[in-house]
């Protein structure tokens, strides 16, 4: 079946013909079984008859070197050259995913003889194939001892035997993502007690597990010490805790769509000393309890609160005045209109590294925004978006005030030409503005503003109807279902927040009145054009994986 193997970045002249360098630059290629070669006879040189080949006077590190800048069809031509180029280009590829579906069971084992040096690997399946089985995945982990990154899609064929092998075979693991596998907590519990070195952990949707009460719980192992980074997705929190609670040198909390009780699980961590420097919580039962405890990360820099409709100003206010290192900050308010200028004015207050604010289905007045315009003066990245409040006095004050601004986002605004003209002479340092479903804006405007600023990006979409009820949604993580990175995706960058300012033409604020507008807003929980967009628009700013 279709494969797609690649080369890693960089190589030492220092290392072996074999070349078990896993530092080669990224190519990725699309093959066929058949394009592989794997049951072919192997080439016959090509200069037999011909005067000396001055080839082979090519180191092996400088030959696989000369394929790594070659394009896919001409390494593959260059495979056939010789049985020597055959050999180089096999083992010069650090970086292999397949399509796992039974039928690669056969040339699994011509696969890895070929490209023995695989040390990250993506195993896919589809929901309409039968994926490969515990058989498969023990033959790759002997073949592939030295995996350090292992990414598992659709494999409901493997079981927690299969894991368990996996677990003995591979202890070099670094980073380890799951995703609509059938394994169970034994399987996860194994690669766990064995893989010591394991830093990142994504796992979304163990469908196995159907009884939250009888589930076994789940613990770091042997990686309690090495565990940096978890993503969980659509799984249950009591069986995961022990996991989180365990890892004494957890970096980054990425919880999604999980269900339980968050706020307990949470109190547990702030208990004792921790180092979280990234937290994200999208559609959990999260109350500002749970706001609170987190608050006690002294290190957190970035926050994003996705949809989490029990979250209000008090918990907002808590993180602002107690993690003075935020640089990155993403709210989804969901419209409820419990985040608002009091929750604002304290990050303003307080968190003046913010480099990146995003606020989606909340209610700013100009007054909040105004002190994050003044306070917040290293701002660069700023999105806000379906906002019944922000209008042309509100994004004149931004144009005004700040300084710093490289990249802003304005969606379903009530905005007009008039503040977009704000910006042929503010923010000096802003390079590309995008401005989506704001009926009030023409295309006049834009024509107008690029040729007074001839260097700003300007996209402007005045074609679209907006909706009714429009979703602008600050998740990414369904882009991140892939887990492991080949390269990194960056996580999503959209968040919500905001104050209402006019209580009268503000949704309701009681219970009833957030049951009607969550009813409302399920109805548009995919990614939209906000966390696609925006995040090109930052377009890897940041050294960290964390761009917008």
């Amino acid at each position: 079946m279709g494969q797609v193997p690649s080369i890693d970045q960089g190589y030492s002249p220092d290392s072996s013909t074999h070349l078990r360098n896993p530092s080669l630059a990224p190519h990725h290629h699309r093959y066929t079984v058949n394009d592989l070669n794997l049951n072919s006879q192997e080439p016959e040189d090509i200069f037999l008859n011909q005067q000396q080949d001055y080839t082979s006077e090519i180191p092996d590190e400088c030959l696989a070197l000369i394929f790594q800048s070659l394009s896919s069809s001409d390494r593959k031509q260059c495979s056939l050259v010789c049985r020597r180029w055959l050999v180089v280009e096999g083992q010069s590829r650090h970086r292999l995913a397949l399509n796992a579906t039974d039928e690669v069971n056969s040339h699994l084992p011509a696969i890895f003889s070929r490209f023995d040096s695989v040390m990250k690997l993506a195993l896919r399946c589809d929901r309409k194939s039968v994926s490969i089985n515990d058989e498969a995945l023990t033959l790759i982990s002997r073949r592939c001892q030295n995996l350090t990154r292992l990414k598992l899609r659709g494999c409901r064929e493997i079981s927690d035997e299969g894991m368990c092998a996996l677990g003995k075979n591979c202890k070099s693991l670094r980073k380890f993502s799951c995703g609509s596998c059938l394994f169970g907590a034994n399987g996860m519990n194994a690669l766990l007690n064995n893989c010591s070195s394991l830093e990142e952990l994504s796992v979304k949707r163990l469908r196995s597990i159907n009884d939250v009460f009888a589930a076994e719980p789940i613990g770091p192992g042997a990686a309690a010490s090495s565990l940096k980074s978890i993503t969980l997705k659509e799984l249950y929190s009591g069986q995961f805790g022990p996991l989180i609670i365990g890892s004494k040198n957890l970096k980054t909390l990425k919880i999604i769509r999980c269900s339980g009780n968050w706020d307990r699980l949470l109190e547990t961590i702030a208990g004792r000393r921790n180092c979280l420097t990234e937290i994200h919580l999208e559609r959990l039962q999260v109350t500002d309890i749970g706001l609170m405890a987190i608050s006690k990360s002294p290190d957190l820099e970035i926050f994003h609160l996705v949809k989490v409709p029990d979250c209000s100003n008090e918990g907002i206010c808590a993180v602002a005045e107690n993690c003075k290192l935020l640089r990155k900050l993403h709210i989804d308010g969901w419209r409820t209109n419990r985040i608002g200028d009091e929750g604002l004015i304290a990050i303003a207050k307080n968190s003046v590294n913010l480099v990146e604010l995003v606020l989606i289905g909340v209610n700013p007045s100009s007054v909040s925004l105004m002190a994050i315009a003044t306070n917040c003066q290293k701002l660069e990245r700023l999105a806000l978006c379906g906002s019944d409040t922000i209008g042309d006095p509100e994004i004149s004050c931004i144009a005004a005030k700040c300084m710093a601004l490289k990249k802003l986002c304005i969606k379903g605004c009530r905005l007009t030409d008039s503040g977009i003209e704000s910006f042929a002479f503010g923010c000096p340092n802003l390079v590309k503005i995008k401005v989506k479903k704001c009926r009030g804006v023409t295309s006049e405007v834009a024509d107008w503003l690029r040729a007074r600023r001839v260097s700003l990006a300007v996209n402007l979409d005045v074609d679209e109807i907006e909706p009714e009820a429009m979703d602008v949604s600050a998740s990414d993580e369904g882009a991140q279902d892939d887990g492991v990175e080949y390269p990194s995706i960056v996580s999503g960058t959209v968040i919500g927040g905001g104050g209402n300012v006019n209580a009268a033409a503000a949704p309701s604020t009681s219970n009833g009145g957030r049951s009607s507008y969550k009813s409302r807003f399920s109805l548009f929980a995919g990614r939209t054009f906000v966390a696609c967009a925006f995040r090109r628009l930052s377009n890897g700013n940041d050294s960290s994986n964390d761009s917008l």
